[in-house]
């Protein structure tokens, strides 16, 4: 890969997607968006246990083709959160390592956090609830591996300067 990654992580309605959109437009960066919501539209469903490996490998292949073509890529997710939803709602960590690798790789890593208020959007909503214990989640497999985070918290104009202050 020969451009630099931008990873936004963070639980569902965290508002990564609103800014990895304002960010990339901001920064004039390409954008890879969430593939795990164009395949849950596609299929009309949620993933199955089975499902998620390809899920996991078609981002970072698509997030490794923005870099040839970019060098700067705003990644709305990335590997970690399939591996993440994969452990939660399977009781599988066999695609945490390979994630966590490719987490290494991201230059900065903008965690957003869950105090925007909760939007159900269809498929992928659980609550906010289970949005704050995969939170938690998220942040303890980030330390427990040393990966560095910057926090984003706040509102859409909060957030995105304190994000465009961690790329900076």
């Amino acid at each position: 890969m020969s451009g630099r990654l931008v990873a936004l992580l963070g639980a569902e309605c965290t508002g990564k997607s609103t800014l990895a959109e304002a960010l990339a437009a901001h920064l004039d960066a390409g954008l890879v968006t969430e593939y795990l919501r164009e395949w849950c539209a596609a299929h009309g469903r949620t993933p199955q246990r089975h499902e998620q490996a390809h899920i996991a490998t078609e981002q970072a292949a698509r997030i490794e083709a923005a870099t040839r073509a970019h060098e700067l890529v705003i990644c709305d997710t990335t590997p970690l959160i399939t591996a993440l939803c994969s452990e939660h709602y399977f009781d599988d960590d066999s695609l945490t390592a390979s994630a966590v690798a490719f987490q290494r790789r991201c230059e900065v890593t903008l965690l957003c956090a869950p105090d925007l208020p909760w939007q159900a959007d269809g498929f992928q909503r659980d609550g906010p609830e289970v949005r704050a214990r995969f939170d938690a989640r998220l942040r303890a497999t980030l330390a427990g591996h040393g990966l560095p985070w910057v926090d984003i918290r706040g509102d859409d104009g909060s957030r995105l300067a304190q994000a465009l202050g961690a790329i900076r």
